[in-house]
């Protein structure tokens, strides 16, 4: 049987991740990892049992038997690795955001159509088993006329000023950090879900932590707040830690988002709420086994993850019977395991996945919420 054969770049949390979760998956064999130094390169890979390891993605990149490559570094890479994968014949499953700009991922959509090589950005909240649930519901009129859109995405990683991570510096993660990291995720899964497209948007930014105090030391995560006056420098931050987002949906629907960084006690916490005029739909990521269906005259409704239950086109995305929980590492085993059927097929459908257009779109929609919050006025898509 054919192996396709899998070059991973970067190391963090991520990356990992990736590695992970295509190592489920028949027929693929991670062959390379690289990263910023030799020695952290290897180190990772003697970790995770991975052959290969280099210090310049470049030497990944020079590999003729590697197929596919994941991106899956700090944001200001994402643009140039991309870039330099599709020119060297490679395929690209790409870490969110595809780039820092919107031009550049337009730049980026071009050469991949051109190139005709298969690309993704890692959008993996789709690949709850239960959200292709709902949008079928959606698109097949359960949930009736779609009047409003609203929820949240909470995290509390940077609730105190001793948290600090490369992404609270716009040079490396872009003009935007709440709405780019985790409103993206969250956008792109209600377009997804409901199959209506954001047409304007009116955006409220706030800084809580206006300085922040950077260790001049390495620490372990999250151990920030125990530094000590001279472990640290305080410096000045630009990138909101929370946002109130309000949508107009072509069509008529209206939405809100609230996405904030210093919800305490709120780890990682995806919420949306769909009313539509027949049905209601609510999900949560802390219980994503789970759908909640409201109704005005009838009793609500649980539906849970069960293969049985779903729609066929659902069943594809449950690994495990009713009662067997699925959860975050799954997401990105189910969508790989659509990129890399696509990728072997006859590719004559539109993919199912997110794809470089996706990343573009999510793009576009932070600019235009950057600009909205700027202006304190309604600005459209």
């Amino acid at each position: 049987m054919h192996s396709t054969k899998v070059g991973v770049i970067g190391t963090g949390f991520i990356g990992p991740a990736h590695v992970e979760a295509l190592r489920r998956l028949p027929g693929l064999e991670v062959v390379a990892l690289a990263d910023q130094g030799e020695e952290l390169s290897r180190a990772k890979a003697d970790l995770l049992g991975i052959p290969a390891a280099y210090g310049d993605y470049r030497q990944l990149l020079a590999r003729p038997e590697i197929e596919v490559v994941h991106i899956c570094t700090p944001n200001n890479f994402h643009y140039a690795m991309a870039k330099e994968a599709l020119l060297a014949g490679k395929h690209v499953v790409c870490e969110k955001p595809l780039a820092t700009s919107a031009a550049e991922a337009a730049e980026l959509v071009e050469l991949a159509d051109r190139t005709g090589l298969v690309n993704a950005v890692h959008f993996n909240v789709r690949y709850y088993p239960l959200m292709r649930q709902v949008k079928l519901m959606a698109a097949k009129g359960e949930l009736g006329r779609i009047f409003s859109i609203h929820g949240s995405y909470l995290q509390d990683w940077l609730f105190y000023d001793t948290d600090y991570n490369w992404r609270l510096e716009p040079k490396f993660s872009g003009a935007s950090r709440a709405v780019a990291d985790i409103g993206s995720h969250w956008m792109d899964l209600i377009e997804y879900v409901s199959g209506l497209r954001i047409a304007e948007v009116f955006a409220d930014f706030a800084i809580f932590h206006e300085k922040r105090k950077k260790p001049l030391k390495p620490i372990e995560t999250y151990a920030g707040k125990l530094l000590a006056p001279e472990d640290y420098e305080a410096v000045p931050i630009s990138t909101e830690d929370y946002a109130s987002v309000l949508f107009r949906f072509e069509g008529g629907a209206r939405g809100s988002l609230v996405v904030s960084q210093v919800s305490a006690g709120r780890k990682n916490r995806i919420y949306f709420e769909i009313d539509g005029s027949r049905e209601s739909v609510e999900w949560n990521s802390e219980s994503p086994n789970a759908v909640w269906i409201g109704r005005r005259d009838g009793n609500n409704q649980q539906m849970m993850k069960d293969p049985s239950l779903v729609y066929p086109e659902s069943q594809q995305l449950i690994s495990f019977p009713g009662g067997h929980q699925e959860g975050f590492p799954d997401t990105s085993k189910q969508f790989f395991k659509e990129f890399y059927t696509y990728l072997a097929g006859d590719r004559q459908d539109a993919p199912k996945f997110p794809t470089f257009r996706d990343g573009l779109r999510e793009l576009d929609l932070c600019d235009r919420i950057l600009e909205s919050a700027k202006q304190g006025a309604w600005v459209a898509v």
